[in-house]
C-alpha cells in the first residue's frame, strides 16, 4: 500500500465499491469504466475476460454461464476484502450469465487507486479471487459437438 503521507487522495475513498452485478445483457466498458472514475485516483486497471474460441485445445462453439443466487454477495464479500487490502478508491465488477458467443465480454472488473501499481495489484486480486470464489459455471460446448462443464 502507499503511503498516505495525511493526503486523503492517498487513502481508500469512504463507499468505494460503485458497481457489483450480475448481468443477462451485454456488459459494458464504458459503464464500468465510468463507475470507478475518481478524481484523486491516479491509476485505473480494467480486465475484460473475454470468450475465446478455443480451450484445451479443442474449438469453442459457444458457451452458457450459469451461477448460484448468492453469486452477487460472493462477488461483493471479495470486492470488499480487495477495498481492505488496498487504498481503493472506486471498484467495479459485473459477470454476465446465459449464452455468450466468441468474442463476447464475460466479465469485466476495475479498481481505481491513488497509484498505478496499486491499482494493477488490486484488479488481480479482484479478478483471481473472483474467479477462483464466486459459484458461477461454465458450460462449454465444443465445435466438434462435445461438451463440458467447468467450476462446476
Amino acid at each position: 500500500m502507499a503511503l498516505n503521507n495525511g493526503h486523503p487522495g492517498e487513502q481508500a475513498a469512504q463507499e468505494p465499491i460503485k458497481l457489483i452485478g450480475i448481468r443477462e445483457k451485454p456488459l459494458s466498458l464504458d459503464e464500468v469504466f465510468r463507475a470507478v472514475g475518481d478524481e484523486a485516483a491516479g491509476g485505473t486497471a480494467l480486465f475484460v475476460g473475454t470468450v475465446r474460441n478455443h480451450d484445451g485445445g479443442a474449438g469453442v462453439a459457444e458457451l452458457g454461464y450459469s451461477c448460484h443466487p448468492s453469486a452477487e454477495a460472493e462477488m461483493r464479500r471479495i470486492a470488499e476484502k480487495v477495498v481492505a487490502d488496498f487504498p481503493v478508491r472506486a471498484l467495479a465488477a459485473v459477470h454476465r450469465v446465459g449464452d455468450l458467443k466468441v468474442g463476447d465480454f464475460a466479465v469485466v472488473v476495475a479498481v481505481s487507486c491513488p497509484h498505478r501499481g496499486e491499482a494493477f495489484e488490486a484488479c488481480r486480486k479482484l479478478i483471481d479471487d473472483l474467479k477462483h470464489e464466486v459459484p458461477i459455471w461454465k458450460h462449454q460446448r465444443f465445435s466438434d459437438g462435445t461438451e463440458e462443464w467447468v467450476g462446476a
